[in-house]
């Protein structure tokens, strides 16, 4: 079995092995807005899929960031009561740290995706 290192995605198979491309196009299809299904030249090329899986995770992100950052001055004008701008505040939190690791496993997957293979550390 083929090293993968930490915050590989459990559903794709090591790389190298068999169901490895289908399992990664899947999980990359699955981290990508629905649309993406419908374009034929990202199943023919999975390389050009994980660059924009990528891009698209980078970009929510952005937007978790930019959402938590400015929550408390946006839901202040909306009269809503303080638990529920702390429930927004975690659930930013938890969707930030959730696209952070999909965002390092997505890295790994177009490396792996480009024939770059991953060594165990001693």
């Amino acid at each position: 079995m083929s090293y993968v290192p930490p915050g590989w995605p459990e559903q794709v198979h090591p790389p190298g092995s068999e169901g490895f491309e289908r399992t990664a196009v899947g999980w990359l299809f699955d981290q990508s807005p629905p649309d993406f299904r419908a374009y034929d030249v990202l199943r023919r090329h999975p390389v050009l899929l994980a660059r924009l899986a990528r891009e698209q995770i980078a970009a929510a992100v952005s937007a978790c960031r930019d959402g938590y950052r400015t929550a408390r001055a946006d839901v202040r004008a909306l009269e809503l009561d303080a638990e529920v701008l702390e429930a927004l505040l975690a659930a930013y939190e938890r969707e930030g740290r959730r696209l952070a690791l999909a965002q390092r496993a997505a890295e790994l997957v177009g490396q792996a995706l480009r024939g770059e293979s991953f060594t165990q550390p001693l």
